[in-house]
């Protein structure tokens, strides 16, 4: 078992962390909020401490799970940041979904320092982090990948080493891709079958079977038809993402024009106030 720390307990964090603790790890946790690291270490029996370096210190992996690039940034290299306490050979797994480039500039930062970064951004939301059975892409050295990938898998069903350096983020910049431009025709889909006056469940329920089958089509399709929407992956952080990913198309000259659109229709989404709405709201604005 491995002595491990783990900076941020959000939505994803604290279930995340949980498993760590679950499977025999020792667990110390950091959050921004010091009441929630309490919480979680009277719930789950591990450790919390009062900075990401008190966590971080002696810990032969600290895995993280923040909010953008600059809340990475803060807790790896701002003042009582985790790389400030680690020791030389250690690992740190960054789980936020951020930018290739500060997962490329931290890679850098840490190897002075003697430590290796693995950027590994995760798939499966809320639901698959309770399960334990979330999609982790990596990118780092094979060396650290091996050491953190047994460990990863106590909350990872698919844990796989993508490349070198930002390659994790690039891998989860591609799913993104895809369930933005995926959400819409299945949004588009449900429209049409209700305008059509089909009864959409039984609609589903048959080509869920065939070539339009996906997991949001079985995971969403329903609650998109009754009109839910208060669970799963926020639009405000969708809208981040995608963000992400067209910063990164300018910079490599990728061209994702519905990715474009799919992304001011989530900024519809929020200005009709839905940002804490479901992904799946796309359908709201077609009504």
């Amino acid at each position: 078992m491995a002595n491990v720390a783990f900076l941020g307990l959000g939505v994803m964090g604290y279930p995340m962390a949980g498993h760590l603790a679950s499977k025999g790890h020792d667990v110390t946790v950091y959050n921004r909020t010091a009441a929630k690291a309490r919480k979680w270490s009277e719930e789950k029996g591990g450790a919390s401490a009062p900075t990401p370096a008190a966590a971080a210190s002696d810990k032969e992996i600290v895995f993280c799970c923040v909010g953008n690039d600059d809340d990475l940034r803060a807790v790896t290299l701002g003042e009582d940041g985790a790389f400030s306490t680690m020791s030389s050979g250690s690992v740190f797994v960054d789980h936020t979904t951020a930018s290739a480039e500060v997962a490329r500039e931290l890679y850098a930062a840490a190897a002075e320092r003697g430590i290796a970064f693995i950027d590994a951004p995760v798939s499966g939301g809320e639901a698959g982090a309770v399960n334990g059975v979330l999609t982790v892409m990596c990118g780092g050295d094979e060396d650290a990948f091996s050491r953190a990938q047994p460990v990863m898998e106590c909350y990872g069903q698919s844990v796989r080493l993508v490349g070198a350096a930002g390659s994790g983020q690039l891998a989860k910049m591609v799913n993104q891709i895809c369930i933005g431009g995926l959400v819409q025709a299945l949004s588009e889909g449900i429209h049409f079958a209700q305008k059509a006056g089909l009864d959409v469940e039984l609609v589903l329920e048959i080509i869920t079977k065939g070539a339009a089958g996906s997991w949001q089509m079985e995971n969403r399709g329903k609650t998109m038809n009754d009109d839910q929407f208060d669970f799963g992956f926020a639009v405000d952080l969708m809208r981040k993402d995608l963000n992400i990913c067209l910063a990164e198309a300018r910079r490599n000259g990728a061209s994702l024009p519905v990715t474009a659109v799919v992304d001011q229709f989530y900024s519809d989404i929020q200005k009709a106030g839905g940002g804490r709405w479901d992904t799946s709201s796309l359908i709201r604005r077609l009504k």
